[in-house]
């Protein structure tokens, strides 16, 4: 679900205005069961390829929905998935609880501020000021400064983050989700560069997502002017959900990881790995993006939907 309030107005007007017309609310329709590519959009709305593409563009930056670059026969095709299937608008600031009971903690964490990791070249990170450490040098991702990093990467093995869990005793968790920027790491840049990301959470893997490439065709939205055109740009808007029945990747099943296989009741934080693991098919890296690089203006965000048990 995504919460949007009056308090976020740049946010709550975006949202609006992605909805304000019925052909971006059609789109949104279409893709409530699959995914679709834009020309079976224009085919299905009767609509020109180069207006949904252009509508396709406003559902992205409101993040309704994701895009993901695939090979086709020609070249690549765009393919749409929605993200959310449902929308609350809160007026009242201090609401925190959705129409059905249910109350929503988020938490976004800076992706400089990983508590472990195991990475090996190439590798590196930036703040949106420059380069932060020596390039392809594992040992400075130690040092303490990575907290600033805004964007990371490396060719194989992980970053993990310590996210807090600050709900009441007697809540019951009824999902999880896990949102992301996230693509593949190349040399420089390739777009068809393969990439088998798993994430972990408290230990245990909950799926694999294969990033299609390392992208670098056009600028990032939110790059600073000094990063290079020759290098990684963006990534794909990843949403990972963990509820009681199954986990999902932008609402397809990837496993069968439930809730209770994550031992929440044991701990005050949430354990979220991210990786590339050693026998993994494609081993072709990972790049996180924070706030201030990429397309999507976030870091790692974990959404927390609970109810209240009753305290006997």
């Amino acid at each position: 679900m995504l919460e949007v309030g009056i308090h976020e107005a740049d946010k709550l007007v975006q949202v609006a205005h992605a909805l304000s017309t019925r052909s971006r609310v059609d789109i949104l329709r279409l893709l409530n069961t699959r995914s679709m590519n834009i020309i079976e959009i224009a085919e299905a709305l009767q609509l020109p390829v180069s207006t949904v593409a252009n509508n396709v563009k406003v559902l992205e930056a409101a993040k309704l929905i994701n895009t993901e670059l695939l090979p086709a026969v020609r070249g690549a095709m765009k393919v749409c998935s929605r993200n959310y299937d449902d929308i609350l608008i809160g007026l009242n600031s201090s609401v925190r609880s959705t129409r059905d009971g249910m109350k929503l903690y988020e938490v976004e964490m800076p992706i400089g501020h990983y508590g472990d990791c195991e990475v090996h070249p190439t590798c590196g990170m930036a703040t949106h000021e420059g380069m932060l450490v020596r390039e392809d040098e594992p040992a400075s991702f130690y040092h303490p400064k990575h907290v600033t990093a805004q964007i990371i990467w490396f060719r194989k093995g992980y970053v993990e983050y310590l996210l807090p869990l600050e709900i009441p005793q007697n809540a019951k968790i009824q999902s999880i989700e896990l949102s992301m920027e996230m693509c593949s790491e190349a040399p420089n840049y390739d777009n068809d560069w393969p990439s088998d990301i798993s994430v972990w959470v408290n230990g245990t893997e909950i799926g694999m997502w294969t990033s299609p490439g390392d992208f670098g065709d056009r600028r990032g939205v939110l790059n600073p002017s000094w990063w290079l055109d020759w290098t990684t740009q963006y990534g794909l808007l990843k949403t990972w959900r963990i509820d009681q029945e199954r986990t999902t990747l932008d609402m397809q099943k990837v496993s069968d990881v439930t809730l209770n296989d994550l031992y929440l009741n044991q701990r005050p934080s949430l354990r979220v790995r991210i990786g590339v693991k050693s026998d993994a098919v494609h081993k072709g890296g990972v790049n996180l993006f924070g706030k201030q690089f990429g397309d999507y203006d976030q870091d790692l965000v974990m959404r927390v939907s609970y109810t209240m048990d009753e305290l006997e």
